[in-house]
Order: C-alpha cells, then structure tokens, then sequence
C-alpha cells in the first residue's frame, strides 16, 4: 500500500468512528452547555402523550354570605376569639372551593363618624382574621357602611387590609384600585370578582365614591364605569363575578334599579350578579345564562326578627361561563350569627326560598343555555 493510500483509508477510518460515537451520544450530551434541546427530543410517534400547555379546566364551587359585621353581641365574640366568631356556618364555608361575604363596616378604631349618619359600623382588623378563619376568601366593602368612619376610617381600613393580605374588592385608595377586580384561579378557571355599591346615602356620594386620584368605594351609580370593568374582566377571564349592594331595605322583590341594571352587567359579560342590602332574602334565577340573586339578607348581623334572622350560604357550581348549580343552605341568626337549619325546618325553608323567585323576572333554569 502506498502512502497516498494510507492516508485516505486512515481518514475515512477517523470519519466511520466519529459519526459512530456522535450517534451514541444523546442530544443533551452533545449540545453546547447552556444550549436549547434538540429537536428531535419531542416526542415525533403517535403514540406519544401530547403536551397540554393549561391543565385542565374542571368545575368549582363559590358559596356567598350576605351583610356581616362585628357591633354589639358580636363585638363581644370577636374579641373573645376571632377564630370562632362566625360560628358554624364556617363548616359550609370550608366545602366550597370560594366564599365571599360583604362587610358592612369600616375596619377602623378610630375616625370620625360620618355627620348625621343613624347607624355607623366599624370594628378592628382581628375582623379580618375572623373572616379568614370561617374560610371566607374575599370580602366586598362596596356598600352603604363601608366608610361610615370617612376618609380617615377609609385610610384605617386600606391600611389593615394591606397587613392582612385579605383580599377585599369594591374599595380603594384610588378609583382604579377601587373598581379592581380580585382574580384567582380555581381548577383552572380564571376568576374574577367585582364590588361595586348601587345604595349611599345621597348626602354622602361625592364624598364617599372613588373618582381619579380620590380614594373611595366603587359605585354602581356610575354605570359606565362599571360596565367597563366587566367587559375589560371579560376579556381574559373564565368567569367574572359582580358582587353587588343593592335593594330597597325590608322589600321583598327587587327595585327598578335593581333590575335595570343586571341585564346590562350581563350584557358586558357577567355570569353570576350577587348582593343584597335589603336586610331579608330576595330571590334568585337565571337572565337568559348568567347566574343573578337580588338579595343574601343579612348574616352575621347584631339585631335580627323573624323576616330579618332568615338567612343562609348561596353555594354555585360553575364551569367557565357556565353556572350548573345553585343550592341554598338555609340558616337562622342566632345570638348574631348564622345556624344552619336541619330536617324539616330545613326543607320548608329551601322551597321558601325558591318561592322568592316569583317576582324576580329570573328563571329556574338557563334560558340560553349555548352560550
């Protein structure tokens, strides 16, 4: 053999055993330190699992209370343990997947109590604790007490709910923090939940809605902007809550701004409408696919009668836009708090709350259900 010959065999001898050990290294051997994996790593049979970029979106449950706050008989349970101080409609509470309730104070000790104002609520931040504890997940204060203590109860407030990381809607040092939504995601739906308050005292409007810069509590009265928040929820959210306070105090059927103003919150996206302020339950329906209930009565409340003590957890089932249950869970007030009925009384009172539906305009079922 001569030496040019030599030589090509030696080459290709060298190229043989190269491409040889190439193919036995694995592309994460091969590549450069810091590199992105090789294409051929993705799975290329059909047999191979697909990779989901979004788990799977599954249905969730949210269980809402009505008016809560902590004055008389209940001040005294707060501060004796405000892991307690709901009592034992927290054990419904806990089951759902969300709660959510409206606090009806301002979450102060100090402050000035709005001029002229008949009845004034405020209490301290262990109110927020309590909340936690009965497995409450977020609170509305969008309502006509929310700043009964005024700016500086509004600035106690913000302040408490900052430290506790609590997550209140439908107040706000400005007026895009007050028409915010709370988002969350729960067995992959993406949520959102809205306050917003339709009642304040007319004396009180100017100084107690959000507007710009100025701090305050996110108003229903102003349309629009409401509106706007839904649809801008809409756009990115599964499911989208408007939490509500709304009604005429002690009348049974909802008002004209009441039902005035739902088909339009439907109409910019919102799939379930819930509230109250009328101090008794009013009922609850279908509009056309949205979920809407006028009225949660009151619930942990300091002075209760036989109409007012009616009470009880609203518990939906949702999938995304779709609202496939509503169960009642009826209770009485009790030394301020919520007990939860059983046996007969119990079933008397469900079909006493389906009844309520008579004077709504709401369906049993969805009336447009393709959406």
């Amino acid at each position: 053999m001569d030496t040019y010959t030599a030589r090509r065999l030696a080459a290709a001898t060298a190229m043989i055993v190269s491409a040889a050990f190439a193919a036995a290294c694995s592309p994460a051997e091969s590549a450069a330190p810091g590199s992105p994996p090789d294409v051929a790593e993705k799975p290329t049979t059909s047999s191979s699992p697909a990779r989901k970029a979004t788990p799977e979106r599954r249905p969730f449950t949210i269980s809402f209370g009505g008016d809560v706050h902590f004055e008389g008989v209940l001040r005294t349970r707060l501060n004796a343990d405000p892991k307690t101080a709901l009592g034992p409609i927290a054990k419904v509470f806990k089951r759902s997947d969300l709660a959510m309730i409206n606090l009806e104070t301002a979450i102060t000790t100090g402050g000035t109590p709005a001029p002229g104002k008949q009845y004034t609520f405020r209490a301290p931040a262990s109110a927020l604790t309590a909340l936690k504890a009965a497995g409450v997940d977020v609170a509305s204060m969008a309502n006509n007490h929310g700043m009964d203590y005024m700016q500086s109860g509004l600035a106690d407030s913000l302040a408490a709910i900052e430290r506790s990381r609590f997550p209140v809607v439908g107040v706000g040092a400005n007026e895009d923090e007050a028409y915010k939504p709370w988002r969350t995601t729960v067995n992959g739906n993406r949520i959102s939940i809205i306050g917003a308050t339709q009642v304040l005292d007319s004396e009180f409007i100017q100084a107690w809605t959000a507007a710009g810069d100025k701090g305050g509590l996110a108003s229903a009265k102003n349309e629009a902007r409401l509106i706007q928040e839904v649809r801008r929820a809409r756009r990115n959210s599964d499911t989208v809550i408007v939490h509500l306070h709304w009604g005429t105090e002690l009348q049974k059927c909802p008002n004209e701004a009441q039902r005035g103003l739902a088909p339009k919150l439907v109409a910019a996206g919102a799939d379930v409408i819930v509230g109250g302020h009328a101090h008794i339950l009013l009922g609850g329906g279908y509009l056309k696919s949205s979920y809407v209930n006028y009225g949660l009565g009151n619930f942990v409340f300091y002075n209760w009668g036989p109409e007012t003590g009616k009470t009880g957890v609203l518990t939906l089932t949702i999938d995304g836009r779709k609202v496939l249950k509503d169960e009642w869970t009826p209770a009485t007030i009790q030394g301020g708090v919520p007990i939860p009925l059983t046996g007969t009384s119990r079933q008397q009172a469900i079909a006493g709350w389906k009844d309520l539906r008579g004077c709504t305009g709401l369906s049993a079922k969805p009336t447009d259900p393709g959406r």
